[in-house]
């Protein structure tokens, strides 16, 4: 499959600031040059404190690493659809259908409003449990109806994170790999230097040389130096 990024309006759902970039920062550096379009829908944004080190971030502090990150990669847009605590790592406590209205309809990047060519959702095995609410979410907005009723985006995706090979359940290979060039993966890498709260030394799973040691396996994988993985929910051609 080769896609004509420049033709694309990518929408992308981030359960929480930094899950974009883990996931699909390559992606958007390729698609943006080629000229697209890209616009990160985050879910949530509260306290955090990592349990791996002594880092506490603020609201107010990741919202200006998202504005940062956004002014280097050039994002179109984004919004964050339920901010504070009270939702933060509590999706799974939310209502589903109040999940799913806001990605499809009722949020100013909703599916219905912005008509993406292509949608990336988180992948529904992660242990995170606001990630798996958020996959969900995304499967019910993009099931199947009358496309002259619904907007239905051509390309569904599912991205990974490293975190998520620790998963309860066999998955299948991703079957979408999408080769990166040095530069795409050096500005995915520089995003994430961005969110500062967010970056942890090696071995840990957002550490630089886990996202790179990432992107070579799955390069190798398509026989190119570098490359993202994906898993194909819907592929209208």
């Amino acid at each position: 499959m080769t896609l004509n990024w420049s033709q694309q309006r990518i929408l992308i759902l981030s359960p929480h600031p930094d899950d974009e970039i883990l996931g699909c920062g390559g992606l958007i550096h390729k698609a943006k040059s080629a000229g697209a379009e890209v616009f990160i829908q985050f879910l949530t944004v509260g306290n955090t404190t990592d349990r791996s080190s002594s880092v506490f971030s603020s609201p107010e502090e990741r919202n200006d690493e998202i504005k940062r990150v956004a002014d280097h990669q050039q994002w179109d847009g984004w919004h964050i659809a339920f901010p504070g605590d009270e939702y933060h790592l509590r999706l799974d406590q939310t209502a589903r259908l109040e999940l799913a209205n806001m990605v499809e309809q009722e949020s100013p990047l909703a599916i219905a409003r912005l008509r993406p060519t292509v949608l990336i959702a988180p992948h529904r095995t992660s242990y995170n449990q606001d990630h798996q609410a958020v996959a969900e979410a995304a499967h019910t907005a993009t099931r199947p109806s009358n496309t002259r009723l619904r907007h239905h985006p051509d390309l569904v995706l599912a991205y990974e994170e490293a975190a998520d090979q620790w998963r309860a359940e066999p998955v299948s290979m991703p079957n979408l790999l999408v080769e990166l060039t040095e530069e795409d993966l050096d500005n995915k890498l520089e995003a994430m230097r961005l969110y500062a709260t967010q970056v942890h030394e090696h071995p840990h799973t957002r550490s630089e040389q886990t996202l790179r040691s990432l992107a070579v396996l799955r390069g190798m994988q398509a026989g190119v130096r570098l490359a993202e993985a994906y898993h194909i929910m819907r592929c209208l051609a």
